[in-house]
């Protein structure tokens, strides 16, 4: 085979290798830092790139996700010298990828160390009881802290998690039966007022079942007066009733005669003494004495 064909096959396979290695692919997560001759030229954003062989190099890929940073369990003391082993985690992401390439050596073991320091600094300053009741108050001063500090890194923190603050054993023992005892008391509280609500209930009940069957009572009485009342009116109005029909039927039919008979007796008594009486033939006194058909028969044989 001729020697210059040989040569230049192997020139033109040399530069399509180096043309494929000088291709550059970036991640659409990624961003990537390139150097050339050993200095920062650019960062590169996601997508396909050429680089000058033998000159420029991707000297880094920054991944620019969130990621998540577990902080290893540390003991602290407090305000009050109580140790207690606190962990917690760390959310961050990179928002320029020169500044977390050439201002920190390693992220994460630098934001670890912070986040510890930062850490034993803020539960210093409080006691254990504000420890425990304090995380949100503990995560805001952590966040703020480390998002400063990191700030020249190129890396934005958004949050701070402590996920455990754990006191001794003693102390947790402790707690646990004051807590326990707290709750048996808010128990004994609880049945306490359900049971005073119970007999408030009952009260009221008895009170408004008394109220009841004392207005059906006094309902009862004003309906039996009632009926009472318009019985005696009735009982009243019959009673006048037969009193106004006697005193009818005696100025009807007893006047008259009451009248005759008191006539009879001074008759009587007048012909007792033999003494003479003087009756008009029109006197009801003759047809009582039975005298009327003996005037009229006299009074015919003297006509005739």
């Amino acid at each position: 085979m001729n020697p210059g064909l040989i040569v230049l096959i192997v020139i033109l396979a040399l530069a399509v290798v180096i043309l494929i290695r000088s291709l550059t692919t970036v991640r659409q997560h990624e961003r990537g830092v390139v150097e050339r001759l050993g200095r920062y030229k650019e960062t590169l954003e996601p997508g396909l790139h050429f680089l000058f062989p033998f000159i420029d190099r991707l000297a880094a890929r920054i991944d620019m996700r969130e990621r998540v940073l577990d902080i290893e369990p540390q003991p602290v003391i407090t305000m009050d010298n109580v140790t207690v082993t606190v962990d917690a985690v760390i959310y961050s992401y990179v928002t320029d990828a020169k500044a977390v390439s050439y201002e920190v050596q390693n992220f994460n073991i630098a934001i670890s160390k912070l986040a510890q320091t930062n850490i034993r600094n803020v539960i210093g300053e409080m006691s254990l009881d504000e420890t425990l009741t304090s995380r949100e108050r503990i995560n805001a001063a952590l966040q703020e802290t480390l998002d400063e500090a990191t700030d020249k890194w190129g890396v934005k923190v958004t949050r701070v998690e402590v996920k455990e603050i754990e006191p001794p054993r003693d102390i947790a023992d402790a707690m646990s039966k004051q807590m326990k005892a707290e709750r048996e008391k808010r128990a004994v509280i609880l049945e306490a007022e359900a049971y005073r609500q119970k007999q408030i209930l009952e009260a009221e009940g008895d009170k408004q079942n008394a109220i009841l069957v004392a207005e059906g009572n006094r309902q009862r009485e004003i309906l039996t007066a009632e009926g009472e009342r318009q019985g005696a009116i009735l009982r009243a109005e019959g009673e006048a009733k037969a009193i106004e029909e006697v005193s009818t039927a005696a100025n009807t039919f007893f006047i008259g005669n009451a009248q005759l008979l008191k006539q009879l007796e001074v008759t009587q008594a007048s012909l007792q003494d033999n003494t003479k009486l003087v009756v008009s033939d029109q006197s009801r006194l003759i047809n009582v004495l039975g005298l009327g058909e003996s005037l009229r028969g006299g009074d015919n044989e003297k006509k005739a």
